[in-house]
């Protein structure tokens, strides 16, 4: 019997699990998919946002305003890149200036600090790559960026460190609420829990119905995104919105916290939940409107294009956190869109505090809230890279050459808590294959590597689990 079982491991669900694994509690996390990080957590902005655009009083703005203020900090007990760029929100008309000082407003009424409007001439000096046709723009010093893959993984395996136990491949398909506790069905068997945290993503209506009467709906919101190669990394140095409509906060473009340039989203609600292409159209949008902030787009450099799914609540609009109404016991972290990923550390506290308060539960005395990252081999200085050599000789073999990741880098990938088990766990915890190339070069060893290390054969290696196999059999049979 467990104390509570959390259903979703992307970055609400791990930011759950992590502080509920500082209590004297039995936890798991049930995922479908076959790692942490493989849903909308790890296909979005990653923007810390500011907190400005929610609506003042909501649960958006409560624990965005929140979430940004402790993910500095969280940030560096967990080794997660971080950088605190500010942002800007761009006017391009003067009849629109008073649009901007209402968001403004809303900011200040939402606790955002130090927001200022500054006017074209500061805004070239700031960035001088933007478009000559901006007006003003809503300074937000608070603004930043991280990695979100890095963030979800690393809750994660703080998370484990502390006790939780994740079960992959494990597809919810029924909720039943039993006398003292519920009754979790999966595909390969059923789980007991005192307590359920629904932290399902674009699915989190579907399982909050398996027990609840009073409904709501999530629709899967795609937002499309390109991806620069590093050499156009300085191309700006904030984060740079256009003003927010009713679909978001539109096309937006910033540097990523590894060195990138990216570009997007646009916004289409989708039928099918899993329809996370990209197509042609999309990305002639996002790069159509983001020549609009910056007229010299650098389109030429383009190394990849991805697709998220955004769970937006058209129910209520906000994000639906707490216990349900009609179960005790049975908590939602649900239509978490953006800003969810800046409200994940706070969302996180807050539910794991109501689960431990239902079920009385005492604070550990060995709780360890820090984490050590992969050693960024790339980022070592020459002394550094040598005694990693010394003491690991796989520092010394360089797997991918676009992004400079050794083999000591991927085999501790493999090895450490909540190891990854596909090309895509590696890349998202190491970076191989996310370099100019996109895997051209560096797959073949990654392959070798984690069959050598997990025992597999080659037809069990995966890109991202069951289905998605590299190998189906051999064209050549050796004598």
């Amino acid at each position: 019997m467990f104390d509570v079982l959390v259903i979703g491991a992307g970055v609400i669900g791990c930011a759950i699990a992590r502080e509920l694994s500082a209590y004297q509690l039995h936890i798991g996390v049930l995922e479908k998919e076959e790692d942490v990080c493989c849903g909308t957590s790890k296909a979005n902005s990653g923007i810390v946002h500011g907190g400005y655009d929610a609506l003042p009083g909501s649960d958006k703005a409560r624990f965005n305003i929140e979430g940004s203020r402790m993910m500095e900090q969280l940030a560096k007990d967990l080794d997660v890149p971080y950088r605190r760029n500010g942002s800007l929100v761009v006017c391009f008309h003067e009849e629109d200036r008073g649009k901007l000082e209402e968001l403004m407003e809303q900011g200040v009424q939402n606790g955002v600090e130090d927001l200022r409007i500054i006017e074209r001439e500061e805004i070239r000096k700031m960035e001088p790559n933007l478009s000559e046709t901006i007006v003003a723009a809503l300074y937000v010093p608070s603004g930043a960026i991280i990695c979100p893959f890095g963030l979800t993984i690393a809750l994660g395996e703080n998370a484990a460190e502390n006790g939780a136990e994740f079960m992959f491949q494990e597809s919810v398909t029924g909720i039943e609420k039993k006398e003292g506790y519920f009754a979790v069905h999966t595909a390969t068997g059923s789980y007991k829990t005192r307590t359920v945290v629904n932290a399902a993503g674009v699915y989190a209506d579907q399982i909050h119905s398996m027990v609840c009467e009073n409904s709501f709906s999530i629709v899967a919101r795609k937002g499309e995104y390109c991806l620069f190669d590093k050499v156009t990394g300085g191309f700006v140095d904030h984060t740079i919105f256009q003003l927010p409509s009713e679909m978001g906060k539109g096309v937006l473009v910033t540097p990523t916290v590894h060195g990138n340039l990216m570009v997007g989203p646009n916004a289409n609600d989708m039928p099918d939940k899993e329809e996370n292409n990209t197509t042609a159209k999309g990305l002639e949008e996002i790069l159509t409107k983001a020549s609009l902030t910056a007229e010299r787009i650098p389109a030429r450099s383009v190394i990849t294009s991805f697709a998220g799914l955004r769970a937006h609540n058209r129910t209520t609009e906000d994000f639906i956190v707490g216990e349900a109404e009609d179960v005790p016991g049975f908590f939602d972290a649900a239509g978490i869109e953006s800003p969810g990923l800046s409200a994940s550390p706070a969302i996180g506290v807050y539910i794991a505090g109501l689960v431990a308060g239902k079920l009385k539960a005492e604070k550990k005395e060995n709780y360890k809230k820090t984490r050590k990252g992969i050693i960024p081999f790339a980022e070592l200085s020459e002394e550094e890279k040598a005694e990693a050599i010394r003491r690991n000789p796989a520092y010394g073999t360089v797997i991918c050459r676009c992004e400079t990741v050794t083999e000591a880098e991927i085999v501790d990938a493999i090895r450490r808590p909540l190891g990854a088990r596909s090309l895509d766990g590696i890349k998202r915890r190491t970076r191989a294959g996310m370099g100019r190339c996109q895997s051209g070069f560096c797959m073949p060893k990654v392959t070798e590597i984690l069959k050598r290390e997990l025992g597999y054969d080659y037809d069990r290696i995966t890109k991202s689990g069951p289905g998605s196999e590299i190998l189906y059999h051999k064209n050549k049979q050796n004598d």
